[in-house]
């Protein structure tokens, strides 16, 4: 793997589930240079547009807060319209020159869509309603998967508990979560 693909998945864990009439994205809270914990309590998921679209992201935290910002805008150039402002995005991210050198990953999410975004232009929305995004994604995302068809879980509950997996194996990643919830 390239050096700038590894980072781009390095040092956090976002999931989002969606089941039944709710999503959640949830965030845990850790950041880290090599091994060192450098904060244990950062916002890695945040509410954009007017409420109704929820976003958490991967990778470089002011390459991410630069990200959100893009969004944030073409949320406004297109409202209700969220596949269409993430691909614009996208385009964006891939073309714009300094765009292009942004290392991060986005899981965006709001009543009706789930959409992982990358750096590479790509706009991917799973068939199963879960994403998992960081270093700690996969480990997150195996858990919400066995636990998704659990009956009296819901959303929020799962990605609790599949976050507290992901924190328990990868050391990018702790217990302080955030979730928030369309």
């Amino acid at each position: 793997m390239m050096q700038n693909e590894s980072n781009s998945w390095h040092g956090t864990t976002i999931l989002s589930v969606r089941k039944g009439n709710e999503v959640v994205v949830a965030g845990d809270g850790q950041v880290t240079m090599g091994s060192l914990i450098l904060k244990s309590n950062v916002r890695k998921v945040r509410r954009l547009g007017k409420g109704d679209v929820i976003a958490g992201f991967a990778g470089s935290t002011a390459d991410a807060l630069a990200l959100f910002e893009r969004l944030e805008a073409k949320l406004e150039q297109n409202p209700h319209q969220l596949i269409r402002a993430c691909v614009d995005l996208a385009k964006d991210w891939r073309k714009d020159r300094y765009l292009r050198r942004l290392e991060a990953m986005m899981a965006v999410v709001n009543s009706t869509h789930s959409l992982i975004l990358t750096g590479t232009g790509d706009v991917l929305e799973p068939e199963d309603g879960l994403i998992g995004i960081g270093s700690g994604g996969p480990y997150a995302l195996a858990a919400a998967r066995a636990l998704l068809d659990t009956d009296g879980m819901t959303a929020s509950t799962i990605a609790e508990k599949a976050m507290n997996v992901a924190a328990d194996l990868c050391i990018y990643s702790n217990k302080n979560i955030i979730i928030e919830s369309v």
